[in-house]
């Protein structure tokens, strides 16, 4: 392997870990209850939730599946988006290729493994049409834009091609992240970028920079949008994103909230950034939430009229606890944090780490249902941490529960 393919393979498995560590907790802040209708906003919490082991096990089958040699056997950073003719698009940052083996592994344990030269690329997409995940598009699907950089992909949704057309597009939303020294060791924030995918071929027609961040000279200041987003009334989406403060040992990162008018995702000059009283321009946005803990590992779900939002919860718990927070706009203030769940994991003990909750609607009928990312914590991002990702798959694969929201 290359030497610039190791340092990559060393650096890799990340993006949501570094976003739980770096980023920690949640973000926001509330509003009075609504006037008491159906759609009316009011505190909403988790009331119960349970593992969905159908989801998770599918992914298990296809990632175990020994047949290809050039398809998804592991990642993290999963977000999804469903497509006009049903079909889901998972889109994963970095990710294993290869193939599986069967157990006992070579350290005689009973989890199936993969060989420590399994390929790792900077992100991937795996197509499931009903119910059944089917095929791993050619990865990367988003080639690196310069030495040195590279692309994960975050928040999808599918718009009109430009306002008021027929044609439908993806659109996805990406970090651009340049490698950095430490405390950098998952990379310094660059910029937010849009790809456009083809429907129904879901071919890549280009990608377009909406926030190029290389202007802030404190990296841990500079914010990329993208970690959730939800369309509103078919007018808006919203974008949520956040800062990487934690990573320089400020005591808490800050989250912002953007808003897109539908259709004009990839058009730098339709975003348009919360300021603390208005939608103005990227030099004038301020956080939603400041100095409270915020995080960019983190999921915002509509329930009629109350927003809630999903993400790790801070101090001991963080890492293995999935908490909420809740408001009656995008913009907050948010309340929370709410009754939290401890998420259910491959294996208990020091190093194994739950990150990055997303909500999945494809998934719905009904339901709400969430998944997380499972790695092994490794401060430093290297050898230990590939070790125990190639020793046990379960490891480095989004694990899934359904959750009730009630009265908060």
């Amino acid at each position: 392997m290359p030497d610039d393919a190791r340092a990559r393979q060393r650096t890799g498995t990340g993006v949501g870990l570094l976003l739980a560590l770096v980023l920690g907790a949640v973000l926001l802040t509330a509003v009075p209850d609504g006037d008491g209708g159906q759609d009316a906003c009011r505190a909403r919490t988790v009331a119960s939730w349970a593992a969905d082991p159908d989801v998770t096990q599918e992914f298990a089958r296809y990632g175990d599946d020994a047949s290809r040699a050039d398809d998804w056997t592991g990642g993290d950073g999963t977000h999804s988006v469903e497509l006009p003719d049903g079909r889901v698009l998972w889109l994963f940052s970095d990710t294993y290729l290869g193939q599986v083996h069967r157990p006992p592994n070579p350290a005689g344990e009973s989890y199936a493994w993969r060989d420590t030269t399994a390929p790792l690329v900077r992100n991937s997409a795996v197509v499931m049409e009903d119910g059944r995940l089917r095929r791993t598009l050619p990865a990367p699907l988003f080639a690196d834009p310069a030495p040195g950089q590279w692309r994960w992909p975050v928040a999808a949704r599918v718009e009109p091609r430009s306002p008021g057309s027929s044609e439908q597009v993806v659109r996805v939303v990406l970090w651009t992240r340049t490698a950095g020294a430490y405390p950098w060791i998952y990379g310094v924030p660059t910029a937010t970028e849009v790809a456009t995918l083809s429907l129904p071929g879901l071919r890549l027609e280009g990608v377009t920079r909406v926030l190029d961040q290389q202007g802030v000279a404190d990296p841990a200041r500079r914010v990329l949008f993208g970690t959730t987003a939800l369309t509103h009334d078919e007018d808006w989406t919203y974008v949520f994103g956040g800062d990487d403060a934690r990573a320089a040992a400020r005591p808490a990162s800050n989250a912002y909230v953007a808003r897109v008018p539908l259709g004009r995702l990839a058009d730098p000059s339709a975003w348009r950034y919360w300021d603390g009283e208005r939608w103005s321009i990227p030099s004038h946005m301020r956080p939603v939430l400041g100095d409270g803990g915020a995080g960019s590992a983190f999921t915002v779900v509509r329930d009629r009229g109350t927003y809630v939002l999903f993400t790790m919860a801070a101090g001991a718990e963080g890492l293995t606890t999935v908490t909420s927070y809740w408001a009656c706009s995008p913009t907050g203030p948010w309340h929370g944090p709410g009754t939290g769940f401890g998420a259910p994991l491959p294996e208990r003990g020091a190093g194994v780490a739950a990150y990055n909750p997303q909500a999945h609607p494809a998934l719905g009928d009904g339901r709400l249902v969430l998944s997380y990312d499972v790695n092994w914590l490794d401060a430093d991002g290297g050898v230990t941490a590939q070790a125990h990702l190639s020793r046990n798959v379960s490891l480095y694969r989004p694990r899934f529960v359904t959750l009730r929201l009630g009265p908060g």
